[in-house]
């Protein structure tokens, strides 16, 4: 019998902040299945990220290089495969990929209902495209396939996750079923520029640790942090109240559950926002396969990509991988997977910039000009190198280090053959026109 796959996706959420603390039911999926320590996006922001799920493939080849390029009508999506392959499909939350980019110009769906045929192929739809622009930490709306506005009044990750909780209760069970829960925490309110925790919750998270790739920048962390987390522990126990009704209904040992996020969160230390970078903070994230469908692996600490991910979640529902996809099947459920050698990030809209890491090493370049007019380049300076073993909190920028050009070489060619199979132009690197200290 294939498994029911649920895809729990967070929005900006650091990977430091998986742990029996602030997420004690993830975490326990994950004690239960397979945590995995080593997980990176390849798209450090909101809708790029979403459109190398959706398809499987990077932004360099789906087209969707920054927030406001909508998804291309006839892309085949995750759930046009699971459709096909007799899953039922859900989608609630936050879509954040049918609203063109320029104003005034193509489709423009923020606060109003997805057309349907920008729906990505989800047969059930509890969404919006810009679900902050819908909503706030507590109430807003969504709509439903039809396009019928839906209110809700409360907390937004509890509100969300009802949809998620309801679709179960009303799942008929004659086919197994691929949801999509996306929810907007723990990401900022942009209209206010501010976390939004459940407000009984952000007292508990006053005194709690500062992460240590934080404290010795300049940034807002210390008075967003609580609220972050307060967040965060929300989606926990929304993620605990999941768990328990597919417990209730019977089919919890027949699910698998993925819980990952989108990119991390700098907290305006490594540039004037959140994320858009190649650090940790910004690309790091969490990762968990749990759910009783879902055998333990040993294999923990291999590197993971984001897009690795749509061909695992079509391999355990025994779907073939199209030739489009770029990812790797993860070990789960699998023996014998080849592992990474490093894993590849597109940085876009603050810069044009590229990036890749291996378990000990980082290395990251930019093209001159602004990241929002331009995709991609040819020429790229040298920006970053950090010797992730020696300096995981990436105090030292080791770029112009003379010690390290050997090192710097074999990190250009590394990312070289990355950008060239993610159907870019072989790039040109040159010496960096500024070192930035971190």
């Amino acid at each position: 019998m294939r498994p029911n796959i649920i895809f729990y996706f967070s929005d900006q959420q650091r990977w430091d902040t998986l742990n029996s603390t602030l997420m004690p039911n993830v975490w326990e999926l994950g004690e239960n299945g397979v945590l995995f320590s080593d997980s990176y996006t390849c798209q450090p922001v909101c809708g790029p990220a979403r459109a190398c799920l959706q398809t499987g493939q990077f932004a360099t080849e789906n087209r969707c290089y920054w927030n406001g390029i909508a998804l291309k009508e006839n892309t085949k999506t995750l759930a046009d495969y699971f459709n096909e392959n007799g899953y039922d499909t859900a989608y609630i939350g936050k879509w954040h990929l049918a609203s063109d980019r320029y104003p005034g110009v193509g489709v423009h769906c923020e606060k109003t209902a997805v057309p349907r045929e920008r729906q990505g192929g989800y047969k059930y739809w509890r969404a919006a495209d810009i679900l902050e622009f819908t909503s706030h930490g507590y109430d807003g709306y969504v709509f439903d396939e039809n396009g019928k506005k839906i209110d809700f009044t409360g907390y937004r990750a509890d509100c969300i996750n009802d949809f998620a909780v309801e679709y179960i209760n009303n799942h008929n069970r004659e086919k197994p079923f691929f949801m999509f829960v996306s929810q907007l925490e723990p990401h900022h309110q942009n209209d206010r520029g501010h976390f939004e925790g459940p407000t009984n919750m952000i007292d508990k998270f006053r005194n709690y640790p500062l992460p240590e790739d934080l404290v010795f920048l300049n940034g807002n962390y210390k008075d967003e942090y609580p609220d972050y987390l307060a967040a965060i522990h929300s989606l926990d126990e929304n993620m605990g109240k999941l768990v328990k009704t597919l417990k209730d209904k019977g089919i919890y040992d027949n699910t698998v559950i993925v819980y990952t996020s989108d990119h991390g969160c700098h907290f305006k230390t490594r540039n004037a926002e959140y994320k858009r970078s190649c650090h940790d903070s910004s690309i790091h994230t969490p990762l968990v396969f749990g759910g009783g469908a879902v055998n333990k692996s040993d294999i923990l600490d291999c590197l993971v990509s984001l897009i690795d991910i749509p061909p695992t979640l079509l391999s355990l529902a025994d779907i073939p991988i199209p030739e489009t996809y770029s990812g790797n099947i993860l070990p789960v459920n699998k023996k014998d997977v080849p592992e990474r050698d490093c894993v590849f990030i597109q940085i876009s809209e603050s810069q044009v910039g590229r990036a890749v890491r291996t378990k000990e090493w980082k290395y990251s370049a930019r093209a001159i000009g602004s990241g929002w007019h331009k995709p991609n380049a040819v020429h790229y300076f040298d920006d970053f190198l950090y010797d992730l073993k020696n300096d995981p909190y990436e105090k030292n920028n080791l770029v112009n280090n003379k010690n390290c050009e050997k090192i710097l070489s074999q990190m250009r060619a590394l990312l070289s053959r990355e950008m060239v199979n993610a159907g870019e132009k072989k790039p040109i690197f040159h010496k960096p026109l500024k070192t930035r200290k971190y």
